[in-house]
């Protein structure tokens, strides 16, 4: 009798897809894209941190079924760069430790119920949940050695990403540690539009002062 040799942990394959969507509808979607840019944002200086959105992390090696892909996750202490998916025998055994996750009404109690499980299990240190349809927002902090509901997400703050969470208007608002709001794309390209006639006006009001003071025989240069 011939007996096959056990597999290698070197021959599992870890799909970098589980063939879920990424959102089930355009307000999840804004919501996941929205963090996970102004994350990527926030700690652009910073090359030891990486960000990303719905990527599949494997926490055990040889185990490819155990994975979630958290909408947004962070992950302080590994580089920044391109993965098919986030394998952490090859991360330095460092799991995320921050996730988002954005409900949609496909979530089912269910579900979240085994990713609160599973990320308590592999050493999420803060979990955030968020429904965009009621303004709900649920938080779990690590304490003592288990995810720990937090009682009140009114202006909280993360501990680890300084980020703070607000409820004075009708929607969310996350603000970053300088106090400056979370933004769209879109928001952010209009800052910066905006940004860019204020410096074209300042620079044609200077250029006519300029002109004017020529033209009364003055250098502006020997002002």
């Amino acid at each position: 009798m011939v007996q096959l040799q056990p597999t290698s942990q070197s021959a599992v394959i870890y799909p970098d897809s589980d063939g879920k969507p990424m959102a089930d509808n355009t307000k999840q979607f804004r919501w996941i894209v929205v963090i996970q840019q102004n994350l990527e944002w926030l700690f652009a200086d910073n090359h030891n941190v990486f960000v990303a959105g719905d990527l599949l992390w494997y926490p055990v090696e040889g185990e490819n079924k155990r994975r979630a892909a958290p909408d947004v996750m962070v992950v302080l202490g590994r580089p920044k760069g391109d993965r098919g998916s986030y394998k952490q025998w090859e991360e330095e055994n460092i799991p995320p430790q921050v996730v988002f996750e954005i409900l949609s009404p496909g979530n089912t109690r269910a579900e979240m119920n085994r990713k609160l499980l599973f990320y308590d299990r592999f050493g999420v240190n803060e979990y955030y949940l968020y429904d965009p349809d009621s303004n709900e927002l649920n938080g779990w902090l690590r304490r003592e050695g288990f995810l720990d509901v937090i009682e009140s997400m009114v202006d909280w703050v993360s501990p680890q990403l300084q980020i703070r969470f607000d409820f004075s208007t009708d929607e969310l608002q996350i603000l970053r540690p300088n106090g400056q709001q979370f933004l769209s794309y879109v928001e952010i390209a209009q800052q910066a539009e905006e940004e860019r006639q204020r410096a074209n006006t300042a620079e044609d009001k200077a250029n006519r002062y300029a002109e004017k003071l020529r033209e009364m025989g003055i250098d502006p240069e020997q002002i």
